[in-house]
C-alpha cells in the first residue's frame, strides 16, 4: 500500500509537472488571448459606432452645404436674371428716347420743308397776282413776313 502511495505520488508529481502545469499555462494564455480579443472587438465596435456617427455628421454637413450652394446659385441666377431684365429695360428706354428724338428732328425738318414750299407757293401766287417778278431781296423780305 505504501508502494502504491509512493507510485501514486510519483505519477501525481509527474502529471502535475508535465501535464497539469503546462495545461494550466496554456489555458491561462488562451483565456488571456480570448479576453484580449473580446476587448479588441469591443474597441472596434466603439470605433465603428463613432465612425458611423462621424459619417452621418459628415453626410448631414455635406447636405447642408449642398443646399446652401444650391440656394446661393439660385439667388445668383435670380440676381443675374433681374440684372439682365433691368439692362434690357434700360436699352429699350434708350432706344425709345433716341427714336423720339429722331422723330422730333424729322418732324422739324418736315415742317421747315413744308414752310419753305408754302412760302415758294405763296411767292409764285403773289407773283402771278401782281404779274411782276420780284427781286431776290423783295422775295426774302416777303417770305420772312409770311413765315412769321
Amino acid at each position: 500500500m505504501i508502494a502504491q502511495l509512493i507510485n501514486f505520488a510519483i505519477v501525481l508529481a509527474i502529471l502535475y509537472f508535465f501535464a497539469f502545469k503546462p495545461l494550466v499555462k496554456i489555458m491561462s494564455a488562451r483565456t488571456e488571448k480570448i479576453d484580449k480579443s473580446l476587448k479588441d472587438a469591443e474597441a472596434i465596435e466603439k470605433k465603428l459606432a463613432l465612425t458611423e456617427k462621424e459619417k452621418a455628421d459628415i453626410i448631414r454637413a455635406a447636405k447642408t452645404e449642398a443646399n446652401a450652394i444650391v440656394a446661393e446659385a439660385g439667388k445668383r441666377g435670380e440676381d443675374k436674371k433681374n440684372e439682365l431684365v433691368k439692362k434690357a429695360k434700360e436699352e429699350i428706354n434708350h432706344v425709345i428716347v433716341e427714336e423720339k428724338a429722331r422723330i422730333a428732328r424729322d418732324k422739324e425738318e418736315s415742317l421747315k420743308e413744308i414752310k419753305k414750299e408754302v412760302a415758294d407757293l405763296v411767292v409764285l401766287t403773289v407773283e402771278k397776282l401782281l404779274d411782276e417778278k420780284m427781286t431776290a431781296d423783295k422775295d426774302r423780305e416777303f417770305i420772312k413776313r409770311l413765315v412769321k
